[in-house]
């Protein structure tokens, strides 16, 4: 069954993309704009309505809790991949929509720990035309509380001072307000039914930093093969950072990934020493 599905993929996406992307047809069933991130048309729906706190720490939209819906084309078709934030109590029902969508559901799971209110994450695909499954997915979202529409601007906050995170890790992070936000490609080709699948569609090492006062929290998930699973684990574990879980987003990648989540919260340069160990036991472009 699994050949039959890969060979049937193939057929649908063979050759190079030949079929455009209707941005403004996507954005008009989504009521917001979408961005391009490495050729990946993404729609993000922070999930602001929710004050989520682990251990004390209040946990903001962009450090753990934005669902996200990414499209690309492949020959004539779209295909797409994301994940949903959801409140425990949501889950069944987007599971049900998702279903009757005629959406694939390739993972159900936590990313967090002792988070109230407790989270599920649903990691979802698609493929057909791209206006269609901008819908399907919208259909998921509505039965939630996720907030739909565009939050009114709002001022610029002054982001703390990351440098010493940056050094330490040897790279520029991306600075959004209070967070500092990472992604590390891998090295290798990775497919998804065997499609080559580029690290914007959730292919690579995600790091997100958010500061609060003198410390920080930090989360996100590594991409992992299979003899690197154990190695990231010890690493996280001797700096002081928790893993909160270890599964897959996928159902027919290649090579077989894992995906390491984690969280700690502590002083950011020591935070990042860590995060840096695991980094290094991982086949992954810094």
């Amino acid at each position: 069954m699994k050949n039959l599905f890969l060979f049937l993929w193939a057929i649908l996406f063979v050759g190079a993309a030949s079929a455009q992307l209707d941005s403004t047809a996507i954005n008009t069933v989504f009521g917001k704009k979408g961005m391009v991130q490495g050729g990946v048309y993404k729609i993000v729906y922070p999930r602001s309505d929710l004050k989520v706190k682990v251990g004390g720490f209040s946990v903001a939209p962009g450090l753990a809790l934005t669902s996200w819906i990414g499209f690309m084309t492949m020959g004539n078709e779209a295909m797409m991949m994301g994940d949903l934030v959801l409140l425990d109590t949501e889950e069944p029902k987007v599971v049900a929509k998702l279903v009757e969508e005629g959406l694939s559901i390739t993972a159900i799971h936590n990313h967090l720990i002792n988070e109230t209110p407790n989270l599920k994450y649903i990691h979802f695909s698609g493929n057909g035309d791209a206006t269609t499954l901008a819908g399907k997915i919208k259909s998921g979202l509505s039965v939630t509380g996720t907030p739909l529409t565009p939050p009114q601007s709002q001022n610029t906050v002054t982001g703390p001072d990351w440098s010493k995170v940056e050094a330490i890790l040897g790279n520029t992070g991306k600075h959004n307000g209070v967070l500092l936000q990472y992604g590390f490609a891998r090295k290798e080709k990775l497919t998804e039914g065997g499609m080559e699948m580029p690290p914007a569609i959730g292919m690579a090492t995600g790091i997100n930093f958010q500061m609060d006062g003198n410390r920080a929290a930090v989360t996100g998930d590594f991409v992992l093969l299979a003899n690197e699973v154990n190695p990231v684990i010890k690493a996280l574990t001797e700096n002081g950072i928790t893993v909160t879980a270890v599964h897959n987003h996928m159902l027919f990648d290649e090579p077989r990934l894992f995906m390491m989540h984690f969280w700690a919260v502590g002083e950011p340069g020591k935070l990042a020493k860590g995060l840096k160990e695991a980094l290094d036991k991982t086949n992954s472009n810094r």
